[in-house]
């Protein structure tokens, strides 16, 4: 019979002490090392995706100065052929105003949707190697 994860039991419970040890050293570090890279992994994955919704909100902020700036004095002067001039600027001010908020809330969700910025696959599996570790250590002190 083997473990899954190791080598034949029969062969476990044939070694020392001090060889469980070494052999419980070297699989926790091994271990170790592929949970950092998952980590490392995980985490970049978020801060893509935050990225992603920060480009959203700088997208918003030129939506709202770029294009204010630059189309609104023709729409202004386009409505004040049919409306009072004030009128006119607040209706397109309004309109610009809800454009960024869409654009804002949009980028809120993204950013929201990476957070927290915490490897949960990875903490996950960290705390089933943990449970992992605890059976090998009490099986090696039998």
């Amino acid at each position: 019979m083997t473990d899954q994860a190791g080598p034949p039991v029969a062969d476990s419970r044939e070694k020392s002490i001090g060889e469980l040890f070494k052999d419980l050293s070297a699989e926790t570090s091994a271990l170790i090392r592929h949970e950092l890279a998952l980590a490392k992994a995980e985490l970049s994955e978020k801060g893509k995706e935050a990225g992603k919704g920060a480009g959203l909100f700088g997208g918003a902020g030129a939506v709202g100065l770029l294009g204010a700036g630059a189309i609104t004095a023709g729409i202004i002067l386009l409505l004040d052929l049919a409306i009072a001039a004030w009128l006119a600027a607040i209706i397109v001010g309004l309109i610009y105003v809800a454009v960024a908020a869409f654009l804002g809330l949009k980028g809120r969700d993204r950013i929201q949707a990476a957070t927290p910025p915490v490897p949960e696959q990875t903490v996950d599996t960290v705390k089933e190697d943990v449970e992992w570790a605890k059976t090998r250590a009490q099986s090696a002190q039998r």
